[in-house]
Order: C-alpha cells, then sequence, then structure tokens
C-alpha cells in the first residue's frame, strides 16, 4: 500500500502516510542511538521528563507522555531495576508515586547522545515556510483526531 501512495491522488492520504513514515524512521534512528546505552525510546522520555522538570507524580507521565499506565508502570518498574529512576510516596497522597532521578540516573542523563541530531538530519536546510506550513497541517489533523476520539 505504501508504494501505491502518489502525490496526484489522495494528498490527505499522502500526508498521513508521510506522517507515519517520518515518525517511524525518527523512532527508529532514536532506538540505534539509544542501544548502545541499553534504553529504549519510552524510558528515555521518562529520563528526560524527569531531568527537565525534576520530580513529577508517575500519573502526571502517563498524560504526558501520551502512553497506557500499564505501558508506564512496565517502563518504570525496568527504570527502577536499573538504578536509574526512584519511586517515592506522594507526600499529598502517600498511595501515589512520585518519579526522580536517582544519582545514577542523573549520570546517566549526562552521558546520553543529543538527540536533537535526529531533527537536525530530517529538517536542516529545509525552507521554514514549508515547515510552518506541514507543523500546521498536522496539529490541525491532530486536534480533529482528538476532538473525534472525545465525541466516539
Amino acid at each position: 500500500m505504501a508504494n501505491k501512495i502518489h502525490a496526484g491522488e489522495d494528498p490527505g492520504a499522502a500526508v498521513a502516510h508521510w506522517a507515519k513514515r517520518c515518525h517511524l524512521a525518527g523512532r527508529a534512528a532514536m532506538e540505534a542511538m539509544l542501544r548502545p546505552f541499553d534504553l529504549g525510546s519510552t524510558q528515555w522520555y521518562v529520563l528526560h521528563h524527569l531531568a527537565q522538570g525534576g520530580p513529577t507524580p508517575q500519573r502526571e507521565l502517563v498524560e504526558q507522555l501520551q502512553v497506557e499506565r500499564a505501558t508506564l508502570s512496565a517502563v518504570v518498574a525496568v527504570l527502577v531495576r536499573k538504578g536509574l529512576v526512584e519511586q517515592v510516596p506522594d507526600r499529598m497522597d502517600q498511595r501515589q508515586k512520585r518519579l526522580q532521578l536517582s544519582a545514577a540516573g542523573v549520570r546517566r542523563w549526562k552521558t546520553l547522545p543529543d538527540l536533537s541530531a535526529i531533527r537536525r538530519v530530517a529538517f536542516d536546510g529545509m525552507d521554514a515556510q514549508a515547515l510552518a506550513a506541514a507543523a500546521d497541517v498536522l496539529r490541525t489533523a491532530t486536534a480533529r483526531l482528538e476532538q473525534f476520539m472525545e465525541k466516539a
């Protein structure tokens, strides 16, 4: 099917196709860059959020990372087992867990590659207006799909 989509056929289908292909290619590049560090992309996103935002309630990361609660629980369990993340009871509600980088997690974060290289490879040298238009189209399509799902 991927080879049958041409620019002249259905522009919406072509945009959706290439948005997905770009996402998958970026994710593959990210996985390849993180493999030597024994990290997956979702693990990196958890570390990134904690490194940038500090200690965070685990339930907030579910929304921020847009993953299922069970998926995040499994990822956090692996990061805790690796000694990179600590789960501490929330001060206000002891039943809730607050996540924070451990000392080893802080050290590991400092050694990880700069993943912005992926974005530079993909987009550097492209026309700024074309990138802005692409972002606008994808932002609008995403909002429409999210509204559609709220009604479903």
